[in-house]
């Protein structure tokens, strides 16, 4: 593997985001509207909005770098570009280590600005560190994005790209235990929620937000996590094409 070949990939993909202001708004400003919006409608309860507006810092990140990275990904093969691209010595495995490496900068900027929203602007408060909070919600959008590259190579047009959100990334935040604890759930629906890996990014964050200790069970959510993320990025190496029909 050529460093050097990965380190130009993920700078041209920084590049083409530069030139793309639509898709830098979406990934930077949208969250923090989110994150105000949620602030809004839970205004006069601020302990609900202490429960839940700490894990949303995590789940914000991951739609938008799920949209963004699948949509690029798809028009990278439908303008011909990963064709062309597969033509030079540089790998699948090189390619989308580019990728992770470009929009895991991405993730950064995208995660300290909505964190300092949540943190700074709305009094968002945790039992253990901001940064630690931080790191879970850049890991959160670094897993958006791997499932992204791996979804991406199942969509034919940008309009099936957008529909795998509601179909892929919508029934995990459903059932991660945001909305109803996973416990009170029907049984049926706690063996699904407990295979999907939303379900332990949210875990993970919802601990260190409010548990005194993090305890064993908070390292293997971060493990789960991790190794999501890195199976969608095999998957996505081994199902990637060259080109959209």
């Amino acid at each position: 593997m050529s460093v050097s070949r990965t380190i130009a990939t993920a700078a041209r993909v920084l590049s083409q985001l530069r030139r793309d202001p639509r898709t830098i708004v979406l990934l930077i400003a949208v969250p923090s509207v989110l994150i105000l919006l949620v602030d809004q409608l839970f205004a006069g309860r601020e302990q609900v909005f202490q429960n839940v507006g700490v894990p949303m810092l995590g789940i914000f990140p991951l739609i938008s770098m799920f949209l963004v990275t699948s949509i690029t990904m798809l028009r990278e093969r439908t303008t011909g570009t990963l064709e062309r691209l597969l033509t030079t010595p540089l790998t699948k495995l090189e390619l989308l280590l580019g990728y992770g490496i470009a929009f895991a900068a991405v993730a950064v900027v995208q995660v300290t600005v909505v964190s300092i929203v949540g943190f700074v602007i709305l009094g968002l408060d945790t039992v253990h560190s901001n940064l630690l909070i931080v790191l879970l919600a850049v890991a959160n959008a670094l897993l958006g994005m791997a499932f992204g590259l791996f979804v991406s190579a199942f969509a034919r047009s940008e309009f099936q790209a957008v529909q795998f959100m509601p179909a892929f990334v919508l029934p995990q935040i459903l059932l991660c235990g945001l909305f109803v604890a996973r416990d009170q759930m029907a049984d049926w629906l706690q063996w699904v929620s407990a295979v999907l890996p939303l379900t332990y990014a949210f875990d993970a964050l919802d601990r260190a937000a409010h548990e005194p200790t993090l305890g064993p069970r908070f390292w293997a959510d971060v493990t789960i996590v991790v190794g999501a993320m890195i199976l969608a990025l095999v998957l996505g190496a081994a199902t990637l094409r060259r080109r959209t029909p």
